[in-house]
């Protein structure tokens, strides 16, 4: 599948188009903005974007107003479509946030039933809708908010209607903007049957139609399987990799990778393909979470390194900053245009080497050298074998093992590396030894 070969560029367009918060229904073409940024894209070597929701809403895009509209704060469906299409002229896949478990209170059948309660058509479409409560909106009647957001009107995925209502909202936006994927929002809340039943549809629309899902704790295997998701949010690791940079010890993440990917008959997630990251729009900026800057090149090294689709949030890759503490809009600013740094070219090279290589992209995982300070470890495919060597420490490490080969070249830096004698890893490094056959 095409998102396994990929590195993901995640995109919140909302605040990154500067719209107001609360949707003002004043139809301005903000997404057109994200055409301006295609170069930088390109510079930077991805080739897919996940754009968080897009679609009408009450206020941040996760309270859906209308499943078959562009949040008028961000344009017309037309405008979208030159989004789309621009996107695609340059050769980077599409994925959209799916909200599916639940809608705002401005979406339509909602409206309804609170206009014509028991005889609204459209009661059945939420959960445990009581017409002797009440929320705390006053509306004479209670419901069931997601987590005990009221703003947040859970759906029914078990009624037909309902599931017909999205199916056939998902299948306009592949007609009519050729979207690639779905980004399914709070996963593990969804109905698994729905997910059945997505998974069969989208295939039958598009036989690679890619579908990940935000899962942050558990078994990812209950949701990802061959009958539903093909991948989901590696929020375990997400946790390693920067509490293994904070506290000096690279052994949190190297067990959280051999538990998921490792050679033993009892790894969970072999062969299948997570979303690795860093940060994104719901957590602090890793600039902000990292105590040491110098460890920021090296975090998204193991990042584009371990099995898995790495996936950027705008603005990180050069080294923004946003604390969680500060409130959601922080994390999902506006930045007029993209700047470019030292580290966005590392990440550049980074990208351009994981979209290249088969090891990275569908290798296996074994550790060959770990300790507090230093991992090394190997990602090896059919026809590539690649060793992966993380030095979180200022000082210069010798490394001492089996390489199994003589000789290998960095995929960073083109140099040769001859591993007789052990092999130096500088203070605050990182190589990609591609071994020689």
């Amino acid at each position: 599948m095409w998102a396994y070969e990929s590195v993901f560029y995640q995109i919140y367009p909302l605040g990154f188009c500067g719209a107001p918060f609360e949707n003002d229904g004043i139809l301005t073409p903000r997404i057109l903005k994200i055409i301006d940024w295609i170069p930088h894209l390109k510079k930077l070597n991805v080739n897919a974007v996940y754009l968080s929701p897009v679609f009408e809403s009450d206020t941040h895009g996760y309270n859906t107003r209308d499943f078959y509209s562009i949040d008028c704060r961000l344009g017309a469906n037309d405008d979208f479509k030159k989004v789309c299409r621009a996107l695609h002229e340059n050769g980077i896949k599409i994925v959209l946030d799916g909200v599916f478990n639940h809608v705002g209170r401005g979406f339509f059948a909602f409206r309804d039933v609170l206009k014509n309660r028991e005889n609204s058509p459209y009661i059945g479409w939420f959960n445990r809708i009581d017409l002797g409560g009440n929320s705390n909106y006053n509306d004479g009647l209670w419901y069931e908010g997601w987590e005990g957001n009221y703003d947040l009107v859970k759906l029914n995925l078990k009624n037909g209607d309902v599931i017909n209502h999205i199916l056939s909202a998902v299948k306009f936006w592949v007609d009519e903007f050729d979207i690639d994927g779905l980004r399914l929002d709070v996963a593990y809340s969804l109905d698994e049957n729905f997910l059945r039943r997505l998974r069969q549809f989208t295939e039958s629309l598009k036989p690679e139609f890619y579908l990940l899902g935000e899962m942050l704790h558990g078994d990812y295997n209950r949701l990802v399987n061959g009958e539903m998701l093909h991948s989901a949010t590696n929020y375990e690791c997400y946790k390693g990799l920067y509490s293994s940079f904070n506290s000096m010890n690279m052994f949190e993440i190297n067990h959280s990778l051999m538990r998921q990917f490792g050679p033993e008959n009892w790894t969970l997630y072999k062969g299948k393909h997570m979303l690795s990251f860093v940060d994104n729009h719901d957590v602090t900026r890793v600039a902000s979470v990292l105590n040491n800057q110098n460890h920021l090149p090296l975090i998204y090294a193991l990042a584009f390194s371990m099995p898995g689709i790495p996936c950027i949030y705008y603005g990180s890759e050069w080294g923004a900053k946003a604390e969680k503490r500060e409130g959601d809009p922080a994390l999902r600013p506006c930045f007029e245009k993209p700047e470019w740094n030292e580290l966005s070219s590392f990440i550049s090279k980074l990208a351009e080497i994981k979209r290249s290589s088969e090891a990275l992209n569908y290798g296996g995982f074994r550790s060959v050298l770990l300790t507090n300070k230093q991992c090394i470890f190997e990602r090896k495919s059919e026809h590539e074998r690649v060793l992966v060597a993380i030095n979180a420490d200022s000082e210069s490490f010798t490394a001492h093992f089996n390489a199994e080969c003589g000789r290998a070249v960095d995929l960073i830096t083109g140099n040769t590396h001859d591993f007789g004698g052990g092999s130096e890893l500088p203070g605050y490094s990182a190589c990609y030894w591609k071994m020689e056959k």
